[in-house]
């Protein structure tokens, strides 16, 4: 089967080249950066995988029709992973990438009559959450997206919008498609490895540099996580497997409360771990005080991502036991997250025993 992947150069676009090359799988990459891809390939044949499965294909979201001069031949599944990620994001720079690009992608696989998987995030599971930010889930084509924006921060709208922008042209153009809602992603299930870009990482150096002197939210708030490698295998199957949900929800339901996932990782990271808590409408207050966000490395917009709802991933469970996926255990991933983390410091971390 022949893949065409967006942000294939990104921490889960090289895991998700890898599994699908080393399922046998071609797999062109739209690139725009040099430099990205030089990364990647060289990441990839430190795998040791079959380099002539592998192609890129120059192109760029924030072009019409991608940038393509010829449309490529003999794609039988685009998964689109790209976007701009950054918060404080202006409203006109996420729409023209994350929304305006997604349309791009979406009508370039009406094009080429083949299956799409769009990649979006679990908050959009979250029915309260999105009426919160001013969605009309009834009738989302009445929403005031600039309201939105104004609620949720540039990058969480504009990926909210492109969701529901994708939905529609799926089902007005009839597409074989398929919605994967990630939740934060952690390190490698085995190595742990862990780019710094991602909030995980973000979040383990504000414990390692005491940044985080208290557990934002309540004990029933949660950071669910899913490992990229699991991630990746998922959006594999979404891709090659005939019969597939509309929409997978991949996130680790074994993940505990925000006040165990800290406790568990400061341990392991040699570190005190807060153990008092501090309720999120006060953290917001205080991270409108000029200057306080970047002393303390948290954005106010990551704050949403910590929330209290609980999730039905069963029928994701029940497509991952078909393809014999297995999640790792959340002791597993998440002590190969904060070992990788450490290795990038070259510090040691502490020795524990994680309850599962």
């Amino acid at each position: 089967m022949t893949i065409l992947i967006t942000g294939a150069t990104g921490f889960i676009g090289k895991y998700l080249c890898l599994t699908l090359l080393q399922q046998g799988h071609d797999v062109k990459a739209l690139t725009r950066s040099k430099s990205s891809l030089t990364q990647l390939t060289d990441f990839l044949e430190q795998q040791g995988v079959a380099m002539e499965r592998f192609s890129a294909l120059e192109g760029d979201l924030e072009k019409p029709d991608l940038g393509l001069v010829t449309l490529p031949n003999g794609i039988e599944c685009i998964v689109h992973l790209a976007a701009r990620f950054a918060w404080n994001l202006p409203e006109h720079e996420a729409r023209h990438t994350n929304v305006t690009g997604s349309l791009r992608v979406a009508e370039l696989a009406r094009h080429l009559n083949c299956r799409l998987v769009f990649i979006t995030g679990f908050m959009l599971a979250n029915e309260a959450h999105l009426s919160r930010q001013g969605i009309q889930l009834s009738h989302p084509e009445q929403t005031d997206w600039s309201q939105v924006y104004r609620r949720a921060g540039g990058y969480e709208a504009s990926k909210l919008e492109s969701a529901f922008r994708l939905r529609e042209f799926v089902a007005r153009h009839g597409l074989n498609a398929v919605e994967v809602q990630p939740a934060t992603v952690a390190g490698h299930g085995s190595t742990g490895d862990l780019d710094p870009a991602q909030p995980l990482y973000s979040l383990l150096d504000n414990l390692y540099h005491g940044r985080l002197a208290m557990i934002p939210g309540s004990p029933e708030h949660w950071l669910p996580l899913i490992p990229v490698d699991s991630l990746a295998q998922l959006i594999a199957a979404a891709c090659t497997a005939t019969h597939v949900p509309d929409t997978l929800l991949a996130l680790d339901q074994n993940t505990p409360n925000l006040a165990g996932l800290l406790q568990a990782a400061a341990q392991l990271l040699g570190k005190p771990g807060p153990r008092r808590h501090l309720p999120i409408g006060v953290m917001k207050a205080l991270l409108a005080i000029p200057g306080l966000p970047g002393l303390l490395k948290v954005a106010p917009e990551s704050l949403a991502f910590i929330q209290t709802c609980r999730f039905d991933t069963s029928r994701t469970e029940q497509f991952l036991a078909q393809q014999n996926v297995q999640l790792p255990p959340f002791a597993q991933y998440l002590e190969a997250s904060c070992r990788h983390y450490c290795q990038r410091l070259g510090v040691g971390g502490g020795a524990v025993t994680i309850g599962a």
